[in-house]
């Protein structure tokens, strides 16, 4: 199978699914971190070379609903950093998100799966297939993620701890992205798939 990995650089969703023996490569504007298939540029210039099935991580800057007042027209009651878009043009910036992921929904690939957390995606696109969490993968960690899917079946748990999330979070146990203190590659480290998630892909698609 030809699997193409859409906006991502850290290489694992690719390997998991060379591993399983598919040609696979990942694409994103940055360059990768693991050897391996990838083309850096514009994943618009690649959707129409074949592929059987594509997996993307659109980014998440204007989509998710963290720092959702940045979207209203003010005053804004936190401190504004640098270079971070408000009001107007943060409204802009995600329907051009939005916009992108639908690029990627309608490109010629029969087999679609289009990852993203909780956000903009529900009401200004549609609700998710489903909503996976890391823990039910074998990870100890809460991260809710969403997945639209076309002409595939829903992700199945290969390793639910007990638990769950309400315990987790009560606990502050696990190892969770959501957790992870300001640095200047925290959005980098929030945005990677976690390994039995995407080992679960790989096996459970890979087969589709």
């Amino acid at each position: 199978m030809r699997v193409l990995i859409a906006c991502e650089f850290s290489g694992t969703v690719r390997d998991a699914f060379t591993a399983a023996g598919h040609y696979a490569a990942s694409c994103d504007l940055l360059p990768t971190e693991t050897p391996g298939l990838h083309y850096q540029g514009d994943v618009r210039h690649v959707l129409n070379e074949g592929w059987d099935l594509m997996i993307a991580h659109p980014p998440c800057t204007y989509l998710t609903n963290a720092a959702a007042w940045a979207f209203g027209d003010g005053p804004y009651h936190q401190k504004v950093k640098a270079g971070t878009l408000v009001g107007a043009a943060r409204r802009a910036a995600r329907d051009e998100a939005v916009a992108f992921v639908s690029t990627l929904w309608d490109a010629p690939i029969a087999r679609v799966a289009i990852e993203n957390p909780v956000g903009a995606l529900s009401t200004a696109w549609r609700k998710p297939d489903q909503t996976v969490q890391p823990w039910q993968f074998g990870h100890d960690a809460s991260k809710a993620t969403c997945l639209w899917l076309r002409g595939l079946p829903p992700l199945a748990p290969t390793d639910v701890l007990p638990g769950g999330t309400a315990a987790r979070r009560a606990n502050q146990t696990g190892s969770g992205q959501n957790k992870l203190p300001p640095t200047a590659d925290r959005w980098k480290i929030r945005s990677l798939t976690y390994p039995r998630i995407a080992a679960a892909m790989a096996a459970q698609w890979g087969n589709q």
